[in-house]
């Protein structure tokens, strides 16, 4: 057996190549010798894996030190001392020089340093000069401080928007598999519309949701739904609070987002009924179903993302409709939520081959009124939904 074979979908070298010689081109606009990249999952941590192909998972800490002129370094859990020595000729860690090991962990103040302290002495061997950092406000703090003081002399600097504006845009590789984890969710939605009954808890429906989504290839995510009483909302919940049973007539909102074989995210939302919706519920659903409509005919390359938010709350409120003050747009890959996020502190503007949720909605006492769905930007605007799931209330 390959090591290969461990792996759902393994992006290809291509692909990889495609991303370092990317990043390599902002480091030469930029006279920067590496590249900083940290994180401790894969759900808001996609950083680590777009360039190595390979999670941070569970809250333990995986930095990355992409050099412009050398394999990179990658410090992660393991033994003190422990140093893998790979030259760029392991198929899974590709592209990688060397793994630097340390047992550090989040909850353990006083560890937080040694991945710091094993990444700054990487770089002053090398004789670093000026270095960029990847979204340096979510570097844990005590990383932070410590792999400044373990740099003396070396400018550090913000590249987040440069790296992002490339994550952000995906390539035919990419949005394949972004297509492939919409069909899972569709496929998950259905078996769940199979499966729930009078009788279960809301945390059996997600767990079988969640059984089902792996057996096709998912690896994380989230399940979120609580059902209610027709005429109570039905918020979103996790699993703290998905100890309700459902009772006929019940109705449950509910969100998948997982990430599919490859790693990457689209989310899914529709609300089920156990029975007839009512009228109040079919009319929130419309008005929700006709706001995504309206953001779908506004989203187009070139325009901002905030600009899109600001119409989207003009909208909302000429239709009797409270304005947005959740996110309710936003780019994702790797990450459940990647720039741009469609609303007023966004500053970048909408890219064809940005892969975006697209999620209006609005909350009272008596409905919780949600749609979600993903859709790739083309040349003009949205192209076709991904998700396939009809857009309606499931009546069952």
């Amino acid at each position: 057996m390959t090591q290969h074979e461990r792996i759902a979908a393994r992006i290809s070298d291509r692909e990889l190549e495609r991303r370092w010689q990317a990043l390599r081109d902002v480091m030469a606009a930029r006279s920067l010798d590496a590249i900083l990249f940290q994180a401790t999952n894969d759900w808001l941590g996609g950083g680590v894996k777009w360039v190595t192909d390979i999670p941070a998972n569970n809250g333990y800490p995986r930095t990355v030190v992409f050099h412009a002129r050398d394999l990179m370094t990658v410090v992660e859990m393991g033994a003190f001392g422990n140093v893998r020595q790979l030259d760029g000729k392991d198929p899974i860690h590709r592209g990688v020089g060397q793994i630097l090991n340390t047992p550090s962990f989040p909850a353990i103040d006083y560890t937080v340093r040694y991945d710091a302290d094993l990444a700054a002495a990487d770089l002053r061997r090398r004789g670093a000069r000026r270095v960029g950092l990847m979204n340096p406000a979510g570097l844990l703090s005590g990383f932070d401080r410590a792999f400044a003081e373990g740099l003396p002399g070396v400018e550090l600097v913000d590249v987040t928007d440069d790296v992002d504006a490339i994550k952000s845009v995906k390539s035919a590789e990419e949005q394949a598999l972004i297509r492939r984890v919409a069909a899972l969710q569709d496929e998950v939605f259905s078996a769940v519309c199979a499966f729930i009954r009078p009788g279960l808890r809301d945390i059996d429906v997600t767990s079988h949701a969640q059984n089902v989504a792996q057996q096709l290839g998912s690896e994380q995510g989230i399940f979120l739904g609580a059902s209610a009483r027709v005429g109570v909302r039905s918020a979103f919940m996790g699993r703290h609070f998905q100890n309700r049973t459902l009772e006929a007539g019940d109705h449950l909102s509910l969100l998948i987002e997982v990430n599919g074989p490859g790693g990457f995210y689209t989310e899914i939302a529709r609300t089920i009924c156990l029975g007839k919706a009512s009228q109040e519920l079919l009319d929130g659903f419309a008005a929700v179903k006709a706001a995504q409509d309206y953001n779908l005919s506004i989203i187009r390359p070139g325009v901002l993302a905030r600009d899109i938010a600001a119409a989207h709350d003009a909208y909302m409120i000429a239709h009797g409709l409270p304005p947005e003050i959740r996110l309710y747009a936003h780019g994702q890959g790797y990450d459940m939520v990647e720039r741009p996020l469609v609303r007023r502190d966004e500053s970048m503007k909408i890219a064809e081959g940005m892969n975006l949720a697209v999620h209006p909605g609005f909350e009272n006492d008596a409905i919780f009124a949600v749609i979600c769905d993903n859709y790739i930007v083309g040349p003009d605007g949205p192209g076709a939904c991904l998700h396939a799931t009809a857009k309606q209330i499931f009546e069952l």
